[in-house]
C-alpha cells in the first residue's frame, strides 16, 4: 500500500511540474512556430516531403528547410539545413528529389544524400518553377519588358531618373507599381539540369500569368502526357483590367505554339484547372459573375471532346479548392460550411450535378486546408485550429477518421496553455441564427470577470473558421487574459449563398448590426465585464470599427482598426481593383442616379460620423497597401486627434495590407497588446 501511495504522491508532484512549465503563448513564442509549406508525396505513397519556414528574428528574415516523414507514422526527419529556401520541384521513383535552392535546381536522395547540382548558372529571375511528369520539360515564369513607363526606359539620355508615367488604370496594384513589365510563363527542353530552347509562351502579350497579387503554381500546369499547358490569365489592360474579375484557362500546345481559349463566355474567375489521372478530363474552379470577386465557387468538370459540366451548381456552398481521387472517379474538395472548413467527395459515377452525389467526409472544430496528395484509402490533408497551426494529418476515406503524422511545433504546444474555444449561437436583429467563436483565456475562471474583444473579420466576404493567425492570432489574444467574441457575420461563406452575397451594397446595414448583436449577446454573460469591452480588426474589419466608433452607443472603451476604409469617397478614388469598389460599394461617387451607391457614401461613410467619436482609437496603416492606401489610415487619425480623442498611429512604410517582416510583425503584436492594456 505504502508503495502505490509514494507512485501516487510522484505521480500528482510530476503533473504539477508539468502544469507550472506551461506558459501562457507571447507573440515572441508565436514567432518561433514553423510553418508548414510546399508538400509532396512519394511515388511509392510511403512518405511525405515538405518544407518548413523558420523565422529569425535577429536577421529579420526567413528560411526554409525540408523533412520527411511516414505516412504510416513515425519520427520526422530534417534532411536539409542550409541558409535559405528550398521549394519542391519533383520526386522521381526510387526517391531521388528535385528541389529548386536559391536559383539553381538540385537533386538530393530522400534522406538528404547525395546532393548534386545540377545547374551551374543562377535562375535568380525566374518563378513558379513546374517539371512536366517525365522530367523533360520545365515550366517557370520570369517577368518581360513589354511597356516603357518608367523615365528612364522612354529616355535613354535620363538613366538616373525615376519618374513614372502612365495614360490608363492599373498603374498599381497590391504593393507594386507598374513598371512596365509582365510575367510571362515560359517552358524550356531540360537535360541533366541544362536548359535548352526556351520560349516566352505569351510572346508580346500584355498580360500576368500568375495572376497578380497572389497568383502561383495553381495557374499553371502541364497536362499529363507533358504535351501542353494550361494556364490562367486575365487578359485585359487598363480600365478593362481594373473593372474585371473575367480570367479564362488557356491551353497552349508545345509542338505548335498554338493557344486555345477553353472558356469562352465563362465571365468570372476560372481559375486552378487540374486534370484527371488519366488526362480525359480538365477540371477547373469557376465563378459566374463578373466584377464579383466573392462569388460562388463551383467546379466545372469537362471530358476531353465533351461538354462542361458544372459539378456544385445546386449545392449551397462554395468551393476552396479539389484534386481527383487516384483512380479518377472521385474529386475531393475542400469548403467552409458551418464555421469550420472540411473535406467533401463528389462520386462522378452518380448524376452529375445531383447534390447527393457530395458527401462530407469529415467533422469537427477544426479546419481543413489543403489537400496534397492519395495514399491508398487515405487522404493526406492539413490541418489547423484556433490553437495550432498547420500540421500534416492522414483522413481515412471510411470514416473520416484523422492521424496526425507531423509534429513540427508539438514541444512548443507543450509547453503552452492552449484556449478553451466554444461555438455560440446568436439571433440577429432580423431573426436569424448566426454562429460565433468565443475564445477563452488559458485557465478561464467563470467566477471572474474579463475584459471582452469584439474581432471584426475582414474581406468582407473571408470566412472565420478554425484558421490559425501569426499575426491576429486569437489564442494569442486570449493568453494576454482577454475573451474575444468572433461572430460569423453577415457575408462571410460557410452559412449558404444568401448568406454570403448580403454583404455586397451593405457594408454598415446589416453586418455592422450582427456585430452588435454578438457583443450585447456575449455581455450577458456574468464573467464578461460589461465596462471594459474593447473592438478591434484589419480590412473590412478596419472599416468595421471606424463605422461602431461612430455608433456604437458607449458600449466600448477602446478600438484597434488596421488598413480600414475610413473615408469610402478618397478609397474609391485610390484603390486599385475597381470591381471590387463596384461590387461592394454599388458604384461610383458621382453616379447620382444610383440609390445603392448614394446609400453607400452617404449612410454607411466612416468619414461622416466622426463627429460622434468619443472612445480611444489606435489607428495601424501599411505604407505600401494599394488596396486600403495611406490616407485611410492618415485621414483616421488626424481626425480623432483633432478632435482631442486619445489616439495612436503605427504606420509601418514598407508593408502592404498585411504586415510580412518578422520585427515588424513583433513590433505590431506589442503595440497592439500595449494599447489594450493602456486603454482597456
Amino acid at each position: 500500500m505504502k508503495r502505490y501511495f509514494l507512485i501516487l504522491i510522484a505521480a500528482l508532484i510530476m503533473t504539477d511540474a508539468d502544469a507550472q512549465v506551461k506558459q501562457n503563448l507571447t507573440p515572441e513564442t508565436l514567432w518561433k512556430l514553423g510553418r508548414l509549406g510546399d508538400q509532396h508525396i512519394t511515388p511509392d505513397g510511403k512518405q511525405i516531403l515538405f518544407g518548413v519556414t523558420q523565422f529569425n528574428m535577429v536577421q529579420n528574415k526567413s528560411e526554409v528547410n525540408l523533412f520527411t516523414v511516414p505516412v504510416a507514422g513515425g519520427p520526422m526527419r530534417q534532411i536539409t539545413n542550409e541558409p535559405g529556401s528550398k521549394s519542391i520541384l519533383k520526386i522521381a521513383p526510387g526517391g531521388r528529389v528535385t528541389y529548386l535552392f536559391e536559383g539553381r535546381i538540385w537533386q538530393m536522395n530522400l534522406d538528404g544524400d547525395n546532393m548534386t547540382m545540377l545547374s551551374a548558372q543562377p535562375m535568380d529571375d525566374i518563378d513558379n518553377v513546374r517539371l512536366s511528369s517525365d522530367g523533360k520539360k520545365i515550366l517557370f515564369s520570369r517577368d518581360v519588358p513589354i511597356a516603357k513607363i518608367l523615365g528612364k526606359d522612354k529616355y535613354a539620355d535620363l538613366a538616373k531618373s525615376n519618374a513614372y508615367v502612365f495614360t490608363d488604370l492599373n498603374y498599381r496594384h497590391w504593393d507594386t507599381w507598374a513598371n512596365g513589365k509582365c510575367s510571362h510563363l515560359f517552358v524550356a527542353d531540360i537535360n541533366g539540369g541544362s536548359i535548352s530552347n526556351e520560349k516566352d509562351i505569351m510572346a508580346s502579350e500584355p498580360y500576368d500569368v500568375p495572376q497578380k497579387p497572389s497568383g502561383g503554381l495553381e495557374d499553371m500546369i502541364f497536362s499529363p502526357d507533358g504535351k501542353s499547358i494550361i494556364y490562367v490569365c486575365k487578359k485585359k489592360t487598363g480600365k478593362d483590367y481594373a473593372q474585371s474579375t473575367n480570367t479564362n484557362l488557356y491551353q497552349y500546345d508545345i509542338a505548335t505554339g498554338q493557344t486555345t481559349e477553353l472558356t469562352t463566355g465563362m465571365n468570372g474567375y476560372d481559375t486552378n484547372p487540374a486534370f484527371s489521372p488519366d488526362g480525359s478530363k480538365l477540371a477547373w474552379l469557376s465563378m459566374k459573375e463578373d466584377g464579383y470577386e466573392a462569388d460562388k465557387n463551383d467546379i466545372v468538370i469537362q471530358p476531353k471532346n465533351g461538354e462542361k459540366f458544372n459539378l456544385t451548381k445546386n449545392w449551397d456552398e462554395s468551393v476552396s479548392s479539389f484534386r481527383f481521387s487516384n483512380d479518377g472517379s472521385k474529386i475531393y474538395f475542400l469548403a467552409v460550411h458551418n464555421g469550420t472548413e472540411q473535406l467533401f467527395q463528389i462520386d462522378l459515377s452518380m448524376t452529375m450535378g445531383s447534390p447527393s452525389a457530395i458527401k462530407q467526409l469529415t467533422s469537427g472544430q477544426w479546419d481543413i486546408n489543403n489537400i496534397v496528395a492519395q495514399a491508398a484509402n487515405t487522404l493526406i490533408v492539413n490541418r489547423t485550429d484556433m490553437n495550432h497551426a498547420n500540421e500534416i494529418y492522414v483522413v481515412n476515406l471510411n470514416d473520416g477518421g484523422m492521424r496526425q503524422i507531423s509534429s513540427i511545433n508539438n514541444d512548443i504546444y507543450n509547453r503552452t496553455r492552449l484556449s478553451k474555444v466554444d461555438e455560440r449561437h446568436i439571433k440577429t436583429t432580423d431573426g436569424k441564427d448566426m454562429l460565433a467563436w468565443v475564445i477563452y483565456p488559458p485557465n478561464f475562471d467563470p467566477a471572474k470577470k474579463y475584459p471582452t474583444l469584439l474581432f471584426c473579420q475582414g474581406g468582407p466576404q473571408s470566412p472565420l473558421s478554425q484558421g490559425y493567425s501569426f499575426r491576429w492570432n486569437f489564442q494569442l489574444m486570449a493568453a494576454q487574459g482577454y475573451i474575444v467574441i468572433a461572430p460569423n457575420r453577415r457575408g462571410m461563406p460557410g452559412h449558404g449563398v444568401e448568406w454570403n452575397r448580403e454583404i455586397s451594397g451593405d457594408w454598415g446595414g446589416q453586418a455592422i448590426k450582427d456585430y452588435l448583436s454578438a457583443v450585447d449577446d456575449i455581455s450577458k454573460e456574468v464573467y464578461v465585464d460589461k465596462n471594459r469591452l474593447g473592438c478591434v480588426g484589419a480590412s473590412y474589419g478596419g472599416y468595421s470599427v471606424y463605422m461602431l466608433a461612430g455608433v456604437h452607443n458607449k458600449r466600448f472603451k477602446t478600438f484597434i482598426a488596421h488598413d480600414g476604409i475610413f473615408d469610402m469617397k478618397s478609397w474609391y478614388g485610390t484603390t486599385e481593383e475597381i470591381w471590387f469598389a463596384n461590387k461592394d460599394l454599388g458604384g461610383n461617387y458621382w453616379d447620382k442616379d444610383n440609390k445603392t451607391a448614394r446609400r453607400t457614401y452617404d449612410k454607411f461613410n466612416p468619414s461622416n460620423y466622426v463627429d460622434k467619436w468619443d472612445t480611444p482609437i489606435m489607428v495601424i496603416q501599411g505604407g505600401k497597401d494599394y488596396r486600403v492606401p495611406i490616407e485611410q489610415g492618415l485621414q483616421a487619425f488626424q481626425a480623432a486627434q483633432l478632435r482631442g480623442i486619445k489616439s495612436k498611429l503605427l504606420y509601418l512604410p514598407d508593408e502592404n495590407h498585411w504586415v510580412l517582416k518578422p520585427q515588424n510583425a513583433l513590433v505590431w503584436q506589442r503595440e497592439f497588446y500595449e494599447w489594450l492594456k493602456e486603454t482597456l
